[in-house]
């Protein structure tokens, strides 16, 4: 029982990689808009950070918006950040449809046009890079330049212990799972806190789910950039065919650099799925990608 409690939350860490230090942070963080979207049934709760282009930011399984409050000011220093609270999660409350990568990608859709949002730059991690990248499958348009943290684009491509986690997920987790910094953020913020089997239920479905992304993968022409831990719950060897996969990693680059594609790999030294994303480094590492794109992409 020890051990499957164990690899259960392990799985949580997965969806989420929770930081108390983060998390204790983020209500510290004043944001400059708030509101609910009327959107496919959900009343989507979203904040607006900073002045400028727009950047969406879609968080990790479990978690909400707020779990990027610490690197946000970053962020948001000369965009318009929009962070968003996915079907069930954070402030959104949850509505009688399963949780799916490509529903949760129609919402950001549907999002960015009640805000009046033509095209963005999209983040996304973990779960929220799945529904990123489903987000820029389905509504081609929308997405500007996208950036991917932690996540893989196939369901095998996470370690095999992850996957363990990943099975286990569900209902019954719930009652064990009300120590971790998810539950305490969950239930200080949801509409309705009961919910929090039917959040672990849901997402459990979703993460036994099959799913081998490479196809659509390869036909992404905008600029994308992937960015790892060194000590992630993926592999190295998974991120490098990914990037492949979006055609970087093919040839020299050259040595005025013509060779290079318009895909990125960034492996972040020290870093694990559990802090990459309240980490600085991710921050100047995925501004600094933005920044560059904006000055060349035409």
């Amino acid at each position: 029982m020890q051990r499957r409690s164990f690899i259960v939350t392990s799985a949580a860490g997965i969806t989420l990689a929770a930081s108390v230090r983060a998390f204790s942070q983020a209500t510290s963080k004043t944001a400059v808009k708030t509101g609910y979207a009327p959107v496919n049934g959900l009343n989507l709760y979203y904040e607006i950070h900073g002045t400028g282009e727009p950047l969406i930011l879609l968080h990790g399984g479990l978690g909400a918006g707020e779990m990027f409050a610490e690197i946000l000011p970053l962020l948001s220093n000369s965009r318009r950040a929009i962070t968003v609270d996915l079907q069930a999660h954070g402030r959104t409350a949850d509505i009688n449809r399963p949780m799916a990568f490509e529903s949760m990608a129609d919402d950001v859709a549907a999002l960015a046009k009640h805000l009046g949002i033509e095209n963005a730059e999209v983040m996304g991690y973990s779960l929220g890079a799945g529904v990123a990248l489903r987000t820029t499958v389905r509504h081609a348009n929308l997405v500007r330049k996208l950036v991917l943290v932690s996540t893989a684009f196939k369901r095998d491509g996470w370690y095999p212990e992850i996957l363990a986690g990943m099975a286990q997920m569900g209902a019954g987790a719930a009652e064990s799972m009300k120590q971790t910094p998810m539950y305490q953020m969950y239930s200080r913020i949801a509409p309705k806190p009961a919910d929090w089997p039917v959040l672990l239920s849901k997402i459990g479905e979703l993460l036994r789910k099959n799913y081998d992304w490479s196809n659509d993968v390869a036909s992404i022409k905008i600029p994308t950039m992937l960015v790892f831990g060194d000590a992630d719950a993926i592999p190295p060897t998974h991120a490098v065919q990914f990037f492949e996969l979006l055609g970087g990693g093919k040839k020299d680059g050259g040595w005025d650099g013509s060779g290079i594609s318009p895909a990125r790999l960034a492996i972040l030294p020290g870093l694990t799925h559990y802090n990459i994303f309240s980490s600085p480094l991710l921050a100047s590492t995925v501004t600094s990608f933005l920044d560059a794109q904006s000055r060349t992409a035409k």
